[in-house]
């Protein structure tokens, strides 16, 4: 096998080092020297720490040749580019390999750009398929495999062959906005930037219920400021302009002043945080500790699957002790008048929210629980329930359009993504039934489309099956 590699950013370096760590002999190449003498050096680092790790062969990086000229890629078996996301600069490169590697699978990283849109250009487009790495590609496990609508069989079997040699594990996605990953994704972001436009809470409170109440290893504004600010505005106008107005998708207008004064994250100082050399928030603590008397008449019931059994315990007393002092469950929707204070939390979450009127009283019966706490504004599913159930929702959407599987959703959402579980985990971890009240209490409170159920999720709750089974 011999693996050429176009762009000698992040990816394509990542990429070769990948190529040579499977035993390919790898040709990288870059119109700019700079980039190509960097992006070579740094392949060749990663190569022999792994060589040092026992992970790649010690001659591994004597497997990487660099070329200049494009013409250095002549002979290649698979070319994968890791351009820039411009779709006129990759179809120009595909149209030219056309001419020098005319035997070669071309393989797009893009991961925005319609992979049929491009594969038009080449001069075989049944040799055009989409391997979409994520980033960095050394570390992250997964490559999502895209047949455009002229792709052939050939091309999506050596795709998934190099996937697999590199240790990736490969997903199959149909082309299309976002793909499968980064389309079940969409409401990770697109939910919290409603609720901050509407102030159900700040961006910090909602990155703090997003680690400590769903147990996501970043809360979804750190995440664009670590990826760009402009960079997903960009992304969201993509996905609104390929879906022809698809009202899930939308961007924020929030989103669009931030570009706009500049705040665009790490890269600029500033974003949604302020990065001054001191870090941007202070470290979560630990949960309080919980009162053995509230959990000790709970008994050793069992946990839901994928469900932190303690933590459930936990939650199970809260709910005892919120049900005695009058809280109102705010799962499904808002507290409306029917409490003074009301509540949400999801099983197995280390945070209790809670709306309404600010009422000491409810924090202590969290502590007592053993829980971490946030006052936030009342909406059915407060934060992070809402943000969960859409999740679940575009996951079903995807399913049943057969965008990808269940399987291959939850292995993408977890592996690409870094979720604690995926969105078809969320749904057997809450129950259909809730995730169903909830989008039905968003949709009577909001009167919007982007809370309208999956047909797929639909079918589940009435037919009393999952979106596993279903999918």
């Amino acid at each position: 096998m011999r693996l050429g590699v176009v762009g000698a950013g992040t990816m394509g370096a990542g990429i070769a080092q990948l190529g040579c760590a499977a035993g390919f002999e790898t040709v990288l190449h870059d119109p700019f020297a700079a980039a190509l003498e960097n992006g070579a050096a740094d392949a060749r680092q990663g190569l022999e720490r792994w060589a040092e790790k026992g992970r790649a062969a010690a001659g591994a990086a004597g497997l990487l040749e660099t070329a200049a000229e494009l013409d250095g890629l002549a002979g290649c078996d698979l070319v994968i580019e890791a351009v820039p996301e411009r779709a006129e600069l990759k179809r120009e490169l595909f149209e030219a390999l056309g001419a020098v590697a005319p035997g070669a699978v071309l393989a797009t990283n893009t991961s925005s750009i319609p992979v049929t849109a491009l594969a038009g250009a080449a001069r075989d487009p049944e040799r055009v398929v989409g391997m979409h790495f994520f980033n960095p590609p050394p570390l992250m496990r997964l490559v999502e495999v895209i047949a455009a609508d002229q792709t052939g069989p050939e091309a999506v079997a050596l795709a998934h062959e190099v996937a697999a040699a590199m240790g990736k594990v490969a997903i199959d996605a149909a082309d299309g906005p976002g793909f499968l990953v980064n389309r079940c994704g969409r409401p990770f972001y697109a939910e919290a930037l409603r609720c901050l436009q509407e102030r159900i809470a700040g961006h910090a409170e909602i990155d703090r219920v997003y680690r400590l109440g769903g147990g996501f290893r970043m809360g979804p504004f750190e995440l664009m400021d670590l990826v760009g600010v402009d960079t997903g505005y960009a992304v969201a106008r993509s996905f609104t302009e390929l879906s022809f107005g698809e009202p899930r998708w939308k961007p924020s207008p929030i989103q669009a002043r931030m570009v706009a004064a500049g705040r665009l994250g790490r890269k600029a100082g500033r974003g949604y945080y302020d990065y001054d050399g001191d870090p941007h928030r202070p470290a979560d603590p630990e949960p309080p500790a919980p009162d053995p008397a509230a959990l000790g008449a709970l008994g050793d019931a069992p946990a839901p699957a994928g469900a932190d059994a303690e933590l459930v315990r936990r939650g199970t007393a809260f709910a005892a002790l919120a049900a005695d002092a009058g809280l109102a469950d705010c799962a499904t929707e808002p507290l409306g008048g029917r409490a003074a204070t009301g509540f949400a939390l999801l099983p197995g979450a280390g945070l209790v929210e809670l709306c309404g009127e600010r009422d000491p009283a409810a924090e202590a019966l969290a502590a007592r629980a053993g829980l971490h706490t946030a006052w936030v504004g009342d909406a059915p599913g407060l934060v992070l329930g809402r943000v969960v159930a859409q999740l679940v929702n575009e996951a079903a959407f995807a399913i049943g359009e057969g965008v990808g599987s269940a399987a291959d959703v939850d292995r993408g959402v977890e592996l690409g993504l870094n979720h604690p579980r995926g969105p078809v985990a969320w749904s057997e971890l809450l129950g259909v039934e809730r995730v169903a009240a909830t989008l039905d209490g968003l949709w009577r409170h909001y009167r919007e489309e982007r809370y309208r159920p999956a047909p797929l999720l639909t079918r589940a709750l009435a037919t009393g099956r999952g979106l596993a089974e279903l999918g």
